[in-house]
């Protein structure tokens, strides 16, 4: 990291009210951005470690995916076309009981190439071993809030706590939210343990949530009450947090959520491919329920791009409302940044603005597909795709540049070692 100026930019700071910066200019001083605006503003100190010319491209805020399962890359396309249920039970659960650290610091790496190459920055991850995860997307350069994913199986409370207080006080590009996998794999018990835990150090708690109707229901038919209900009956939510998925909430959830503050993530990808339905997320809008965009893990969905997700989020909502005009293009690319940064607990990685740190992505605006600029928000959600990502960097440092990375690690090992876990496993 050093001192690198981007010049001759386009510049969508993601600002309330900003439009688009033409003829910008954006500094970078080691991991923030000391200077955002128009070439004449810009006050010149020191020489620069690296200077790039933009070429009329567009700077952005880095795309934010608010859930995932990044170790699943193993498991991408292995086990497709299968309903939620026996996804899980016959294909997921019994390969991951047999993954090692090691299985997991590779897969996870493969995620940051991924992640890389759609813009994002950050990602909101879900998973085994939360010690190797932070040393995997660590070396990248990545930056990566972990959520618990507590259950009757693995990830005890007593765990939860350790991990909240030892990856929340290292390295800056990783922390740690206290979480539960979902109401179906959790007891009552161990859910009042972690609500006990959030009401000790004041902690937001997120978990998947009312992503299947047989969830609800399941729920309904174990405590008379929805998954949402239900957790905040035990007093998960006193302190914010939100769900994952959030297909299914009734009118009394939607309420709890406002009055809680919670965020909903929407997963369409992950959603459509298991059939589990489409989130009412106009409505979620409509209600003033804080919203992000999540691509859910790739063995469910099966690809990290925030694209993709970002069309889904509106096509799906202009199907299922029957109207066109349902969910605006520029609430979902606001989802995608800046509602993902906040949900994330990611304050200084939302916009682009002097102070803040330098998570930003550049879009090629000579595609074909991003012309002509009538709309550049709009070709973004519309019509833009992982083929447009010209160079993503985190905290200041380039990891992705036409298509090269600057990971610390050889794409080709991370390759070979991904194949080798699954290769493994189909021979035990």
């Amino acid at each position: 990291m050093g001192m690198i100026r981007f010049y001759n930019a386009r510049i969508l700071t993601m600002k309330d009210g900003e439009d688009v910066i033409e003829d910008g200019v954006l500094t970078v001083d080691g991991e923030r951005i000391s200077y955002v605006g128009d070439a004449g503003g810009e006050i010149k100190g020191s020489p620069y470690d690296r200077e790039i010319d933009v070429k009329g491209n567009l700077l952005m805020p880095g795309f934010k995916n608010a859930h995932t399962h990044s170790g699943m890359t193993f498991l991408r396309s292995f086990a497709d076309d299968l309903p939620l249920d026996r996804w899980l039970g016959e294909a997921i659960f019994p390969r991951e009981a047999k993954l090692t650290d090691d299985d997991i610091y590779w897969c996870t790496k493969l995620a940051v190439m991924e992640y890389l190459t759609s813009g994002i920055t950050a990602c909101f991850d879900m998973y085994l071993k939360p010690y190797t995860i932070a040393k995997a997307t660590e070396e990248c350069g990545f930056r990566c809030v972990q959520v618990g994913g507590m259950n009757n199986f693995s990830q005890s409370v007593e765990l939860q706590e350790e991990w909240y207080e030892n990856l929340n006080n290292g390295n800056p590009l990783t922390s740690y939210i206290l979480g539960y996998h979902a109401e179906y794999t959790c007891s009552k018990e161990l859910l009042q343990s972690l609500s006990d835990l959030a009401h000790k150090y004041k902690a937001p708690v997120w978990g998947h949530n009312s992503e299947t109707a047989s969830e609800v229901e399941g729920c309904r038919e174990r405590y008379g009450l929805t998954p949402t209900e239900f957790a905040d009956s035990l007093g998960l939510f006193e302190f914010g947090g939100g769900g994952y998925h959030c297909v299914f909430l009734s009118d009394n959830d939607i309420e709890i959520f406002k009055k809680r503050g919670l965020y909903a993530v929407t997963n369409p990808g992950s959603n459509t491919k298991l059939a589990s339905g489409i989130a009412p997320v106009s409505r979620y809008l409509k209600e003033g329920i804080g919203l992000a965009i999540g691509t859910d893990g790739p063995a469910s969905n099966n690809c990290l791009d925030m694209f993709r997700e970002m069309f889904l989020v509106t096509g799906l909502a202009k199907l299922k409302d029957n109207d066109a005009s349902s969910v605006d293009g520029n609430d979902v690319l606001y989802m995608a940044t800046v509602g993902g940064a906040k949900a994330m607990g990611l304050n200084d990685s939302d916009t682009l603005e002097a102070g803040k740190y330098a998570d930003l992505t550049m879009i090629d605006m000579s595609k074909p597909e991003m012309q002509p600029v009538n709309n550049i928000t709009k070709n973004i959600v519309y019509s833009g795709s992982k083929a447009d990502i010209k160079l993503t960097m985190v905290a200041g440092k380039i990891l992705y540049e036409d298509g090269r990375f600057h990971i610390n690690e050889d794409p080709g090992v991370i390759y070979k070692k991904v194949n080798e876990v699954i290769k493994g496993m189909s021979e035990a």
